[in-house]
């Protein structure tokens, strides 16, 4: 290769990374560099996709000045571009560190305390079925069986007048 052609070398190693990660799923646990590209893969937000037609509109009965409209129009999304990132600056870092640190306390909760719990009660309930059918089935059946029977002679004739 050329040393000037910094860039197809780039690209190179780059795939040679890529295809690296997807043989070994733990190197792409490892690799720490956020896709700068797709920053919303899942979708997850895809109802801020807010633009300035979705919130200001004119309809066709009256018009501000083709002036005024476009000025609007661009100062909409130079402050809603420039306040995103300022507040992002801001928050971003201190608001990842309090999510991660919820998420491991949560986790650690589900995964050593809520799940045990959950096999204690799921391999008790064999028991407690076996006694709750029997329950069922010797006072409770029996009555709503006669009751049934009871009502069963009752017929309902829907007539419009």
């Amino acid at each position: 290769m050329i040393k000037g052609d910094s860039t197809e070398e780039t690209k190179i190693d780059l795939e040679e990374v890529e295809e690296q990660s997807e043989d070994n799923p733990l190197q792409a646990q490892i690799d720490t560099h956020p896709m700068v590209e797709k920053r919303d893969p899942k979708g997850v937000n895809s109802y801020l996709k807010v633009t300035f037609e979705d919130v200001i509109a004119e309809p066709d009965s009256v018009h501000s000045f083709d002036k005024v409209w476009i000025w609007s129009h661009a100062l909409f999304e130079v402050s809603r571009l420039w306040f995103y990132r300022i507040m992002s600056l801001l928050l971003a870092v201190p608001v990842s560190l309090i999510t991660g640190i919820l998420f491991a306390i949560l986790s650690c909760l589900h995964i050593w305390c809520i799940m045990p719990c959950v096999q204690i009660c799921l391999i008790n309930m064999h028991s407690i079925k076996t006694i709750w059918g029997s329950v069922l089935d010797i006072a409770i059946s029996p009555f709503f069986k006669s009751m049934g029977k009871c009502c069963n002679a009752i017929n309902l004739r829907l007539a419009r007048d």
